[in-house]
């Protein structure tokens, strides 16, 4: 084996590491599109796999015992190629039939087969299907991400809060933006109690703040909770706030336990102008900042006046709590200072000194 020479740091030219890191990022390219491509191929012959069962047993009147016939034979002619079990054979029919026209070239075809089996086995309408397979292509999802948003409906709450961003954004940037919203949000994760606080909702969701980031979708990234910001001579505090690193601009969540009231708007108004003025850097790109504010309930007429008039680009949404603990449940359970009671006793008991 010819021995490797190394150079010493002195040695480099100029511009050396520079290079290096293009030449690094240009194989790391090749190799992430020469994967694309073999699962692009793989996705197409899939497909045609499921194209030709269909076709026979459509014009032959073929059984579904020739899929297992056909698992054996395929296996025992390829023995290294994964895939052609019969369960896969029977999702390849199914993925032909409900996609009849060729996929090839489209973005079907850069799912990966885990994705496209998750669609099948999840998602009947062929819209909504369809709707699913290009936000996955979008966002880079994840099967189970996948999986998860399908579940929760996320279709039908996508974009679907009151707002103002038709009428202070330019079209593409109020489309975009709207995109980032949902009614309700679903944080039936956070299993809350029916009469939570604000600062529970927010001590909850930044607890579980990777559940979170999944259900407002793919680009935000966390800056702080009661993140300050000093006004005058008074110091205030965002509950949560997020920047969009696709759409570039900061993201102000104001929570509420309780219904949407027009001061909460008021509230949040202020906080997105703070922001816009303190933090934005218009010089790097960033774009207007946006405010949410989630709230338990709303009164849509309501919201409407408030945000009537308003020069900040603002949003009213609500979430769920589904899983909370029924009224008859909570107060057979031991309350948080009973636990801890329990705990210490523990801790206490198993002590050196208490087995001495």
């Amino acid at each position: 084996m010819p021995e490797v020479t190394r150079h010493s740091t002195s040695e480099l030219p100029v511009g050396y590491r520079e290079f290096l890191s293009q030449v690094k990022a240009e194989v790391k390219g090749a190799r992430i599109r020469a994967a694309r491509s073999v699962n692009t191929e793989v996705i197409e012959l899939y497909w045609r796999i499921g194209k030709l069962i269909l076709a026979r047993q459509e014009e032959q009147g073929w059984g579904t015992g020739v899929i297992s016939r056909l698992s054996a034979d395929l296996r025992h002619e390829f023995p290294g190629m994964r895939g052609f079990a019969q369960r896969s054979l029977v999702y390849m029919r199914t993925f032909a039939a409900a996609w009849p026209e060729p996929i090839a070239q489209g973005p079907l075809a850069q799912l990966p087969w885990s994705h496209i089996t998750t669609l099948l086995d999840k998602v009947k309408d062929p819209d909504v299907r369809t709707w699913y397979e290009l936000e996955d292509l979008r966002n880079g999802w994840s099967a189970a991400v996948l999986a998860h948003h399908i579940t929760n409906d996320r279709h039908t709450r996508v974009g679907g809060a009151p707002n103002n961003f038709l009428e202070l954004l330019a079209p593409a940037e109020s489309d975009q933006t709207r995109e980032l919203l949902q009614d309700p949000y679903d944080l039936d994760f956070l299993a809350l109690d029916p009469d939570h606080t604000e600062r529970d909702l927010e001590a909850a969701l930044v607890g579980r703040l990777t559940c979170f980031l999944a259900e407002l979708g793919s680009g935000f990234a966390f800056v702080g909770r009661q993140y300050k910001l000093s006004v005058g001579s008074s110091d205030y505090f965002i509950d949560l706030l997020f920047y969009h690193l696709a759409l570039r601009r900061f993201v102000v969540f104001e929570l509420k336990a309780v219904a949407a009231q027009p001061e909460h708007v008021g509230k949040l108004n202020f906080y997105v102008n703070a922001v816009d003025d303190f933090l934005r850097r218009p010089q790097y790109g960033d774009g207007t900042t946006i405010g949410i504010l989630l709230a338990a309930d709303r009164d849509d007429v309501a919201v409407q006046y408030a945000l009537r008039g308003l020069q900040t680009p603002l949003a009213i949404s609500t979430y769920t709590n589904h899983r909370a603990l029924p009224d008859e449940v909570r107060p057979v359970l031991p309350s948080v200072d009973e636990l801890t009671e329990v705990v210490r006793d523990i801790r206490i008991n198993r002590s050196p000194v208490a087995k001495e």
